[in-house]
């Protein structure tokens, strides 16, 4: 039988600062397979960007298990890890994180720059293939500050594709969009989802979140529900924060 794609068995998460912890997450115990689209759903402080940084190998956990694909992640080397980043993971986050006086493709491009297994002869092509998935060919050879917010954060998603990853985490992606373009950037990641990628979402929206398959609601650093029925997700949602 296949291995999930991620897998955490009793993690937990805390920070020290002066001597004084400050824990953040109790025991995660979650699977998510291969070609799932997945929100981590949760009000400000609950925890669910500190779990995502750990499963996109941003942060470390501080006991527990996390295996991805199978393999225990606190056996990698620094190198490992930041192989995995390079070529099995990328993100999407709320605030774009694109060059302002950079083209389309190059925004796109950046990724493969110091990439360890993408020729140098193939990386155009890849972008112009990312920028397509998401419909912005015609846009291509715009410099990123004379975007819309939606063109923007479709740019970072085809970014985020051009290294054809396992997985991929969108952070708050409707953030700083308006109501139109928060939907049309959430219908691209449906899409890349029909598709087979893997995506993990992070969001307190409950209109974007219900874009996902299933939703994984943390509060104060625990589990919460982990369901695919959204109307018992969110009629436990409306009473915690009553």
């Amino acid at each position: 039988m296949n291995s999930p794609l991620i897998e955490t068995r009793n993690l937990f998460k805390s920070y020290e600062n002066d001597g004084v912890l400050t824990p953040v997450l109790y025991d995660i115990n979650v699977k998510i397979k291969k070609g799932e689209f997945v929100s981590i759903m949760g009000p400000s402080g609950s925890g669910k960007s500190t779990l995502m940084h750990i499963l996109g190998f941003l942060d470390g956990h501080t006991s527990g298990d996390y295996l991805f694909q199978g393999e225990q992640t606190k056996t990698l080397s620094d190198d490992d890890l930041a192989r995995i980043r390079a070529t099995r993971v990328s993100f999407v986050f709320q605030s774009f994180n694109l060059l302002p006086r950079t083209t389309v493709l190059e925004n796109v491009m950046l990724p493969l720059l110091y990439h360890p297994t993408i020729p140098v002869a193939d990386r155009e092509k890849n972008a112009l293939k990312a920028i397509d998935i998401v419909g912005l060919t015609d846009r291509k050879d715009y410099l990123s500050n004379q975007l819309s917010g939606g063109q923007k954060q479709r740019t970072a998603i085809a970014r985020s594709l051009v290294t054809n990853p396992d997985l991929i985490f969108a952070d708050e992606p409707t953030g700083n969009l308006d109501s139109a373009s928060g939907v049309a950037v959430m219908q691209v990641l449906q899409k890349l989802n029909a598709q087979g990628h893997t995506i993990i979402l992070v969001t307190h929206e409950q209109t974007t979140a219900q874009h996902a398959s299933r939703i994984i609601h943390i509060r104060d650093g625990r589990i919460v529900s982990d369901s695919t029925d959204f109307k018992r997700v969110m009629a436990g949602e409306k009473g915690i924060l009553k």
